[in-house]
């Protein structure tokens, strides 16, 4: 009987650190990165801001998170001139910088003052469909590690090419394609843009320039970034429409006093 009370209350001593270590839910904010002024995509306007079906792209992109249980909240980073754009009350919104990477920590720097989230997942706008199990996936390892984010490897052959004329091919052995959402400890990533350099062009680039192991996940070929008019059609297939309906807008213009 000695021995079963002892174990009963090692079990009990045990059950409680399990409370404190796992009982309290992880504060999880999405950050979503739509200060680009991308074209390539055609038109004058920012993809972000056209049209897939009856969405924008970055409503799509916002829906993503906020259809998401484990998402506490959802911060969008915009360019100054679309601050008036937005037009939702359901997310925060701060003011980018003149790089991703500047947008980034100016989204990281308004989260420290009014949220202070455990762990956030930085995702590009132009991204409307990733899947929600990749999300989840990405969320589910924060719980093991500081940092991760999803990729796939390159199975394509590579070639350097000069002037329109191959020069060499590139070994594709350990290269592997970068995707978003980019998970981290907020701590952990918001140390890290302190010391980075704007021109850096992902999180995850600059995480290791700070010393931070980064865990890579399998992503998804679904998870399209739209950057040429030809991802447009792509984007349609998976949400579900046989042909394009996409619509170039042309934006106000905004004088800020």
């Amino acid at each position: 009987m000695r021995v079963l009370n002892k174990l009963i209350r090692r079990l009990r001593q045990l059950s409680k650190v399990n409370i404190q270590k796992w009982g309290k839910p992880m504060k999880i904010i999405a950050v979503i990165v739509a200060a680009g002024r991308g074209t390539r995509a055609g038109g004058t306007t920012p993809k972000q801001w056209q049209h897939l079906s009856s969405k924008r792209i970055i409503d799509h992109s916002i829906d993503l998170f906020k259809n998401n249980s484990r998402i506490n909240k959802v911060m969008v980073v915009l360019h100054s001139d679309d601050l008036d754009l937005l037009n939702r009350n359901d997310v925060l919104f701060t003011e980018g910088g003149a790089t991703r990477s500047e947008s980034v920590k100016y989204g990281l720097r308004a989260l420290r003052q009014i949220e202070r989230p455990d762990y956030v997942l930085i995702h590009d706008a132009a991204r409307p469909v990733t899947p929600p199990d990749l999300i989840n996936t990405v969320i589910e390892n924060l719980k093991t590690t500081d940092a991760v984010a999803p990729a796939l490897p390159v199975t394509d052959t590579l070639w350097e090419v000069i002037d329109e004329k191959v020069v060499k091919t590139k070994s594709r052995n350990n290269i592997w394609r970068a995707q978003t959402p980019q998970g981290f400890k907020f701590n952990t990533i918001l140390d890290a843009h302190k010391i980075s350099s704007s021109s850096v062009t992902d999180d995850v680039e600059v995480a290791i320039s700070a010393g931070v192991q980064v865990k890579v996940i399998n992503g998804s070929e679904q998870n399209i970034k739209i950057t040429t008019a030809e991802d447009f059609e792509r984007v349609m297939r998976v949400l579900g429409h046989k042909s394009v309906s996409y619509t170039h807008l042309t934006l106000p213009t905004i004088l800020l006093v």
